[in-house]
């Protein structure tokens, strides 16, 4: 069980690895990522700077998990690392967005903003 808790401990800061990197790509300032990711400024700090020590939150293992699939689907959808990383910018006419972008949604602070946006591009996904 021991070794079990370590890996999946080991797989959540991986993931959350990746989508530092994502929210680079996207541009995010440090008040965007911790926003996106359900935390204050400081806890993002924490988890920015080793040594990662500490227990991951399921609230925030749902968040990069939801960050991941978006980019997952953005990739899919798109050819160019430009549309890939601007898409979440960008006004997007679709009703559910109302002229809003990804990000505007996401930054509303509740995980199913992360979620609704992630679902409906892979809806698009197929």
């Amino acid at each position: 069980m021991h070794q079990t808790k370590q890996t999946l401990l080991c797989s959540g800061f991986a993931a959350l690895e990746a989508a530092f990197a994502i929210l680079d790509r996207w541009e995010c300032t440090p008040t965007e990522q911790a926003a996106l990711l359900g935390i204050d400024t400081s806890a993002l700090a924490k988890y920015q700077r080793p040594p990662r020590a500490s227990v991951l939150p399921v609230d925030l293992l749902e968040r990069v998990s939801c960050l991941l699939s978006i980019h997952a689907a953005l990739r899919l959808l798109f050819s160019s690392d430009e549309s890939i990383n601007g898409w979440v910018r960008r006004p997007n006419s679709a009703p559910f967005y109302g002229g809003r972008s990804a990000l505007d949604v996401m930054l509303g602070g509740r995980v199913s903003d992360l979620y609704y946006v992630a679902r409906r591009l892979l809806a698009e996904v197929g």
